[in-house]
């Protein structure tokens, strides 16, 4: 494994690579990094050049100066694709989660670059987009309170009790209201573009991205293929990194 940092966007940022071959790159998901990554790039270095960065935010990359939206990440993932030599012609690309979507995306803008596409556990449904919208709204209004005594456990109460559920109060500063901005980008009907062939794979019991998500993705998407791993739920990488190696492995 080699670490390095390069600067893309005018942001420092952090990327492992590992091994020789075919280049493939990892997108990790929201709140994760490179480290965590590591398992399945040592499974894959004997066939494939695997090149895993810390995405702007998470792991050793800086922050971006304002709040970036999935189209932003987009723009970023293309200007790092140009300063890495194996990554400036076609390569194999696979997303996690957030990761997932920019994944997504970034294939429908720039489809000639993507031979071969690999979705995990994917969050490109937003199909609550008005509770997103809610969640945006009242992430404005609370702001406005900063001033107040005591306004952190405030803030965590609001959190708490109204939305509940949600990375928002996990974050600090320009990362929250990117959180906000990237949670409002629904690429329901825009999958149908995705033309490359594409691996789904998704745990039967992920809650965050359910099952019926990765159904969804692949009616949408032509040449898709989709493979379930029983009993597993979202993180993947983490809990059957062994399994999710072999599932990537067994369909390159």
């Amino acid at each position: 494994m080699q670490e390095e940092t390069i600067e893309v966007k005018n942001l420092r940022v952090n990327y492992k690579s590992f091994g020789s071959g075919k280049p493939f790159l990892i997108l990790h998901g929201w709140q994760s990094n490179s480290d965590r990554w590591i398992t399945i790039a040592e499974a894959l270095e004997g066939k494939f050049k695997v090149i895993v960065p810390d995405l702007p935010g998470f792991g050793k990359s800086q922050e971006p100066p304002e709040a970036w939206s999935l189209d932003n990440y987009v723009d970023w993932v293309l200007e790092f694709t140009s300063k890495i030599p194996e990554l400036q012609k076609e390569f194999y690309l696979m997303g996690h989660s957030f990761g997932g979507a920019l994944a997504a995306k970034f294939t429908i803008k720039y489809i000639q670059r993507i031979q071969r596409l690999f979705l995990v556990s994917a969050s490109c449904i937003r199909k609550n987009t008005g509770a997103k919208k809610m969640l945006y709204r009242i992430a404005k209004v609370v702001k406005v309170f900063s001033f107040i005594p005591y306004y952190p456990l405030f803030r965590k109460a609001i959190y708490k009790f109204i939305i509940r559920k949600s990375d928002y109060l996990r974050q600090d500063g320009v990362m929250q209201e990117t959180y906000l901005k990237v949670i409002l980008d629904d690429l329901s009907y825009k999958l149908g573009f995705i033309k490359v062939p594409t691996i789904l794979i998704w745990g039967s019991k992920d809650t965050f991205t359910p099952i019926d998500h990765a159904e969804f993705i692949h009616k949408k998407i032509s040449h898709s293929k989709l493979l379930v791993i029983p009993d597993a739920e979202h993180a993947l990488n983490i809990k059957v990194p062994e399994i999710l190696s072999q599932k990537i492995l067994d369909n390159v």
